[in-house]
């Protein structure tokens, strides 16, 4: 059904096609201020089952945390190539435990307090609102004092500048890129990480070590235990398996 005004303005009857035959170019040519009204498909049709699902064959699921080991072999990949920026946004990005909109809001003044890397800081989380404390380790502070020195700037700016807009700060999706190249650059599946492996590396280090779902929580900065729960994956076993350590 086409349907056509009378004249530059006015709307106008639907004319039925069958009166009116037109072939693909002359429709294309005439039907400049008409709009072609197009019925949908049905689920029943096949062409809707045949369609590919998004997700086919993408690991869309929790990404996993890295290993220390290869934590240590992204480490030296970044050492040899003299990537001081990608170095100490690596380690911040471990440390912190900050979502990837957090972690490249990061300003020269959280960082660094009296021309001195601080040992803990603070940011508020886009997300929540709230704030979150994070500690700054010695091999962090070593490479964040050797990128800010090349970098200089003021308290104000980004400690990770885009390229495109210097004022401006990293993207979230350049970041993810960056992601993705550091864990195959150490011979990982890029598919089986992301961003949020950064994020969970050291609290499921933590976790496994203690079993302390609250620190974990409060590190994380979430609101409410359960997400801590999911985010971490923990089920029946890990239960049971913190359980049989404690002998009475």
């Amino acid at each position: 059904m086409l349907s056509c005004p009378d004249g530059p303005l006015g709307p106008g009857p639907a004319v039925p096609s069958a009166t009116r035959p037109l072939t693909w170019p002359s429709l294309h040519a005439t039907t400049f201020g008409c709009r072609i009204i197009s019925m949908g498909r049905s689920d029943l049709d096949p062409a809707v089952h045949e369609r590919r699902p998004w997700n086919a064959g993408k690991n869309v699921g929790p990404k996993r945390p890295l290993r220390p080991r290869d934590i240590w072999a992204i480490r030296f990949f970044l050492d040899e190539h003299r990537r001081l920026r990608d170095r100490a946004l690596f380690d911040i990005a471990i440390d912190s435990k900050l979502r990837g909109c957090d972690l490249v809001k990061l300003r020269v003044g959280d960082l660094v307090s009296h021309g001195t890397v601080r040992e803990r800081a603070t940011v508020v989380q886009q997300k929540t609102g709230r704030p979150v404390q994070f500690e700054i380790m010695a091999e962090a502070r070593k490479s964040l004092d050797a990128w800010l020195l090349r970098r200089e700037g003021t308290y104000r700016d980004f400690a990770f500048p885009s390229r495109v807009d210097y004022m401006g700060h990293l993207s979230t999706r350049q970041y993810a890129r960056l992601v993705d190249e550091w864990v195959s650059a150490v011979g990982l599946d890029s598919r089986a990480f992301g961003t949020h492996s950064l994020r969970r590396t050291k609290v499921s280090l933590i976790y496994k070590a203690t079993g302390n779902l609250r620190a974990v929580q409060i590190l994380l900065g979430h609101t409410n235990i359960e997400n801590t729960v999911r985010y971490l994956g923990v089920d029946i076993d890990d239960a049971l398996t913190l359980s049989e350590r404690t002998e009475i």
